[in-house]
């Protein structure tokens, strides 16, 4: 049984919080935010974060078909151009031993967003990933 972090030492989260809090207070759509924190997390295999932000996804009106789908993004056009270049920078992020975001994808991001929102949107990546092996390495369990 692995400890949670949380329990144990409690003042690691502060900075995490921190991130939190900015990115509340981001120019960030709610539901490009769960967007990023789901493909994320699936990407990683975080099932807690899976279930808390699908829950929220949920709450905020998203469809469930677009939910049901976001693994297979790239197959459907149930997404918009804005959405498609944060999903693509998600996954370039998550996968960041593989190049990271490319020249060509932060200018098709840069083309979209101004400067302030593409920093925000690469803040709440890092930040989910941050997540994502937090609960991944202490097993984190959905209730």
């Amino acid at each position: 049984m692995r400890k949670a972090i949380y329990k144990t030492d409690p003042k690691a989260y502060d900075g995490m919080f921190m991130l939190e809090k900015y990115l509340s207070e981001s120019k960030l759509t709610p539901i490009h935010k769960e967007l990023i924190k789901i493909r994320t997390s699936q990407l990683n295999g975080c099932g807690y974060c899976l279930d808390i932000h699908t829950q929220d996804a949920l709450k905020l009106g998203e469809s469930s078909r677009r939910l049901l789908v976001l693994a297979a993004w790239k197959e459907t056009e149930l997404f918009s151009e804005e959405e498609r270049v944060i999903l693509d920078m998600t996954e370039a992020l998550v996968f960041v031993h593989l190049g990271g975001i490319s020249d060509e994808l932060y200018s098709k991001a840069i083309q979209l967003f101004d400067e302030v929102y593409l920093a925000q949107l690469i803040m709440c990546m890092v930040t989910i990933n941050a997540w994502n092996r937090i609960g991944v390495a202490t097993h984190l369990k959905a209730k």
